[in-house]
């Protein structure tokens, strides 16, 4: 792989719903190219971008890849992501690579939440983007009904660039708009030849929405179009490159990978259409100071390069996944980490193909590529000369919302697991891991039920740590409503030393205030050096709860009087004492079951707002406001019980076409209902039982 000066690249992400034919396209761009000898087929495992284990067994794309291809003396870097929900954390990471966007969309189909997504996440990157219908010749296939929703969807700035001959069984060719040239095809032959009679007034017409969108780049064009004069050809595919490449119209082109129609004349879009990291202009980075500095893409620049992805090997180690933005990389470099303070050795400079990689010498600015085994760097960081210690803005993921209790499968995996699940969160960004102090679990914490199930199977193949997961438990606490005065007793006669402490302990409420232990004992009737050990018998119940074995919160125990036996006396019978009192202090002081209750704020499209609203009434749910966040987004704000939202994540998504997100928040707690109580309380008497 030689280097290309960076005019002369393109790096574009394939974007869009799941099913949408982005990696199936990719492989044909890449064999239509020469890049690759054999074209594989997703259906059968075989894609050259679908290569993790994972991927093949489920036919879908699941993590990002990186390929180049040659084309008309350009080089092209496609960055495939995956379609699914879950996985949004690899398409950010991919937008993060790039200049330009190419957004797939089934000619069968609707505008989904994908396509919506992958839209969103391009203005918020501020790349240029084309469209492309796939599968034009699918049953229900109708390239000029998706053009239209999509138009319908996003607005006029959407342009078609080709007009479908034909569709569905009959998708045959199109007819470029630029040039008013028709591509037929038969086979594998493909003939040019003027616009079909029987087509000529819709050319006419999607010419004209494509000369209104791109005139808004250039005030003269606009005026001759407003003047119904003659828009030239090289007028016009001058006005569209610059209309791209500032998305003030994003061009949409039609493509059947199985038929081989559209792959090359996409390609030509690609180099024509979209930008160069100097067409795209410098970045900005900043410096020490937080001073805003421009970059430019200038290979002889100092290094400026930003880390989008990291990979965790269990044989190659870290692969840590770059693009250049200013300078050159060279293998054997020593390079700085500004964000984390750090000198890296750079080992072998990598460029990227699929699964396999190509060492080179050097990767230049505007460049993709990758180096293995470097010690501190992580996703978002940036690497640069230590003498210019810029840093590039962080990746800015979504928290994760769906969480699952995980624990090793054996005791053999014990050891692994913990190892294996931090290498596994240097790889997934948007994954956390924690502990719930309340129930002694481990949570992971996902964006959906398909990424666990495949992070599940990537601990056992990568790491070799078989683990069990299951739905949590919730963080219950327990409180008391009611005060008593209590008696504890503890007496053990064995002959020569023995046991003995008594104390009368007063219980009761203490709102807010914790768990609080105070003295009010006269007369010396228990010694102050045994106040430790019955603070620690009071607390040592307040840990374990009474009713339903989880802690108490919000109570006061105070020692008013007891008594003592000079030689039989000791810190450990008082706290046996006061653990007998405790408990039943608090059995008998009206214990309620309290339950965590979460401040969710729900964003969701307009239509969608019923459903959401019924939705939370099943779920003990209130609503606290609702707020339009523009774009036909509503923000729904209310408190709804933990134990409300272990699904939460999966079953939004299910009723709202996979538009609709949410984030949540511990608020306060409050007494769980007493019918739902009974059943908590039910459950942790069968555990005990069991156990015992």
């Amino acid at each position: 792989m030689k280097n290309v000066e960076p005019n002369r690249l393109r790096n574009v992400v394939l974007a869009g719903h799941a099913g949408s034919g982005k990696t199936t396209l990719a492989e044909h761009l890449l064999h239509s190219a020469g890049a690759i000898g054999r074209l594989g087929r997703v259906d059968e495992g075989t894609a050259s971008l679908d290569f993790e284990p994972e991927e093949q067994k489920r036919h879908l794309s699941l993590a990002l890849a990186v390929a180049s291809l040659e084309h008309r003396g350009h080089q092209v870097t496609l960055v495939d992501t995956p379609g699914y929900a879950d996985f949004v954390g690899e398409v950010i990471q991919g937008y993060a690579a790039v200049d330009a966007a190419l957004i797939a969309m089934d000619a069968s189909g609707s505008v989904e939440a994908g396509t919506e997504q992958a839209v969103q996440l391009g203005r918020e990157a501020g790349v240029a983007a084309l469209f492309v219908l796939t599968r034009c010749e699918r049953e229900n296939a109708d390239p000029g009904a998706a053009l239209d929703r999509l138009r319908e969807s996003f607005g006029q700035r959407i342009a078609p660039l080709q007009v479908a001959i034909g569709a569905a069984d009959s998708f045959r060719g199109y007819v470029d708009l630029v040039h008013r040239v028709a591509y037929t095809w038969q086979g594998d032959t493909v003939s040019e030849g003027p616009v079909p009679a029987e087509l000529a007034d819709d050319v006419a017409r999607r010419r004209e929405q494509l000369v209104e969108a791109a005139s808004e780049a250039s005030d003269e064009i606009m005026a001759k179009y407003l003047e119904g004069e003659e828009i030239t050809d090289d007028e016009l595919e001058a006005c569209l490159r610059d209309a791209v490449h500032r998305s003030l119209i994003a061009p949409v082109l039609v493509t059947s990978a199985a038929r081989g129609i559209g792959v090359a004349g996409l390609l030509d879009a690609i180099v024509a259409y979209l930008p160069s990291p100097v067409d795209r202009g410098p970045i900005t980075a900043f410096d020490p100071e937080g001073q805003p500095v421009p970059v430019a893409p200038d290979p002889s620049a100092p290094l400026l390069l930003h880390v989008f992805r990291t990979t965790a090997d269990p044989f190659v180690g870290r692969l840590t996944f770059f693009r250049v933005y200013a300078g050159t990389i060279r293998s054997h470099d020593h390079v700085w980490n500004p964000n984390r303070g750090e000198d890296e050795r750079i080992g072998q400079v990598l460029a990227l193909h699929g699964k396999e990689q190509e060492a080179v010498g050097e990767l230049q600015a505007g460049e993709i590529g990758a180096v293995a085994k470097l010690t501190a760097t992580l996703t978002g960081d940036t690497l640069t000369a230590r003498e210019r210690p810029l840093t590039l803005p962080p990746l800015r993921f979504p928290e994760p919302t769906l969480p699952v209790a995980i624990e090793p499968q054996t005791k053999a995996d014990m050891d692994k697991m913990g190892q294996a699940l931090s290498r596994l969160i240097e790889e997934e960004p948007t994954i956390r891991l924690e502990r719930q102090l309340e129930t002694g679990e481990q949570l992971l914490w996902a964006v959906g039920e398909n990424q666990i199930q495949v992070l599940v199977e990537r601990l056992k193949r990568k790491f070799g740590a078989a683990v069990v997961i299951h739905a949590p438990r919730v963080p219950y606490r327990e409180t008391i409503r009611g005060r008593t005065q209590v008696e504890g007793r503890h007496k053990k006669q064995t002959g020569g030393h023995g046991q003995f402490g008594h104390v009368w302990i007063e219980i009761e409420p203490n709102p807010g205030g914790g768990v609080e232990f105070s003295e009010r004992v006269v007369g010396g009737v228990v010694p102050k050096q045994f106040f430790p050990g019955v603070e620690k018998g009071v607390r040592d119940v307040a840990a374990k709860g009474v009713i339903a074995g989880y802690p108490v919160v919000d109570f006061k125990a105070t020692l008013y009087d007891g008594s003592f036996h000079p030689v039989d006396s000791d810190e450990l019978s008082f706290r046996l004492a006061a653990s007998m009192a405790t408990r039943k202090g608090l059995l008998e002081a009206n214990p309620v079951l309290l339950e965590p209750i979460m401040e969710v704020e729900i964003r969701v499209p307009e239509q969608f707002m019923g459903d959401v609203n019924r939705d939370l009434n099943t779920r003990r749910g209130r609503v606290l406001g609702m707020d339009s966040a523009g774009n036909g987004i509503q923000v729904v704000r209310a408190h709804v019980p933990q134990a409300e939202l272990a699904t939460y994540a999966t079953e939004l998504r299910a009723f709202t076409a996979g538009r609709g997100t949410f984030s949540a928040r511990l608020d306060h707690y409050e007494e769980v209902p007493p019918h739902i109580a009974q059943k908590v309380i039910e459950a942790h008497r069968k555990e005990e039982a069991a156990a015992h």
